[in-house]
């Protein structure tokens, strides 16, 4: 015969502090998060009550989140048959709740995914400026001598000697001496001795005029064809400092004497410099004193022609490299009249110095005249720019 021993009141009352421990760990875990009455009364409704926590861990289900209702939880704690297929009924139930889930219409279904963004590069390309070349008005001609008679010629170059020195067409071998700099830092300077020269605009593009065919306002005159020149040799691979100061005004006379000031402190702030361009436009006129302007046609456009203009110390004073600057330009001009045959005019070679003596990089750039439009200058940099960066590179 077995005896069923009551528990003594001392053991009694131990399972009961057990049991009340509990509860109240319980009930602490439970409504820790909540800072009021009515928040914990919330948050013991959303965990179930004590009863049913208690016969999830009995069934080893504490960490779950009520996967099954209780009746049914019962019945697999007490039937071995249906306690072996719990995983199998879990998954069921699992799956049907994600098919829910993701249903489109369902009340869980996902955002519409924002829509694919093209990447963004790190330096961002600057586009070209778009040319409209709209008619100004001006009557159009493109110079090209018709004979050699007058000039240095030496392969496609005409070379017109306005100074007291004497040149010998075998110095021009496509050689120079002028290179970029192995230093770190800029590579070429573009500066602006008589900065304020303009264009003439279609109508509808007027500018303030700061005298005839002149202007300070930078987006019209040659610091304009700066920018445009600076923008082409750096999308080359060159390191470009473009110098926007005005040395022409508010006095015409001393320019040069200014412009030197500012490329002699640019070269000994950055000794890496190697080629300085001095970038000007030309004033021409016919002989009843009209003027017109001076253009190559480039794949159907009109481009300014340009000219190179070289120093020299005929006038008396020192600039021993006049020849490597002479040399510079031939080369310059035969690559360009390769692709462009009509887009320079010929090089003039003068007994001023034109500040050319600092390097033996240094060219005087004549970017059309001023009857041509800002468009037709803007194309002429683009060309030139491009094919200077090339050679350059190439050495």
């Amino acid at each position: 015969m077995t005896i069923q021993r009551r528990p003594r009141p001392q053991r009694r009352r131990q399972i009961t502090a057990f049991l009340l421990s509990g509860a109240v760990l319980y009930l602490v875990a439970a409504t820790a998060a909540s800072p009021t009455a009515r928040s914990a009364w919330e948050a013991l409704g959303q965990r179930g009550d004590l009863a049913l926590s208690l016969l999830r861990c009995q069934l080893g289900d504490m960490q779950a989140e009520m996967p099954l209702p209780v009746p049914v939880t019962l019945a697999i704690g007490q039937s071995p048959a249906l306690l072996a297929g719990q995983e199998a009924v879990l998954e069921l139930r699992r799956t049907e709740e994600t098919e829910e889930e993701v249903r489109p219409d369902g009340p869980n279904a996902p955002e519409e995914p924002p829509a694919p963004t093209a990447p963004v590069p790190e330096e961002p390309a600057q586009p070209e400026t778009p040319l409209l070349f709209a008619d100004n008005g001006v009557a159009a001609k493109t110079l090209a001598p018709t004979s050699a008679d007058g000039y240095v010629v030496t392969g496609d170059v005409y070379i017109n000697n306005r100074s007291d020195n004497s040149l010998d067409a075998s110095i021009f071998d496509g050689s120079f001496a002028a290179h970029l700099s192995e230093e770190e830092g800029p590579q070429v300077l573009i500066v602006h001795t008589h900065g304020s020269e303009a264009y003439t605009m279609p109508p509808g593009e007027e500018y303030v005029p700061s005298g005839e065919c002149r202007t300070t306002d930078c987006a019209y005159n040659v610091v304009r064809v700066g920018d445009e020149l600076a923008r082409t040799l750096e999308d080359a691979g060159l390191t470009v400092l473009h110098d926007t100061t005005l040395h022409d005004y508010p006095e015409y006379s001393g320019a040069y004497n200014r412009s030197l000031e500012t490329v002699e402190a640019y070269m000994e702030q950055y000794p890496s410099i190697s080629f300085v361009l001095d970038v000007h436009r030309d004033a021409i006129a016919g002989n009843d004193g009209s003027m017109y302007k001076v253009v190559s046609n480039v794949a159907g456009m009109n481009a300014a022609q340009m000219s190179l203009v070289i120093g020299t110390d005929g006038g008396g004073l020192e600039h021993p490299q006049w020849r490597e600057n002479l040399k510079l330009a031939a080369a310059l001009q035969q690559r360009l009249a390769d692709s462009y045959p009509t887009l320079m005019r010929p090089v003039t070679v003068r007994n001023s110095r034109y500040n050319q003596h600092v390097t033996a990089g240094s060219l005087l750039v004549e970017m059309g005249a001023a009857g041509n439009s800002l468009d037709e200058a803007l194309l002429s940099a683009r060309l030139l720019g491009k094919t200077l960066a090339e050679m350059l590179l190439e050495r």
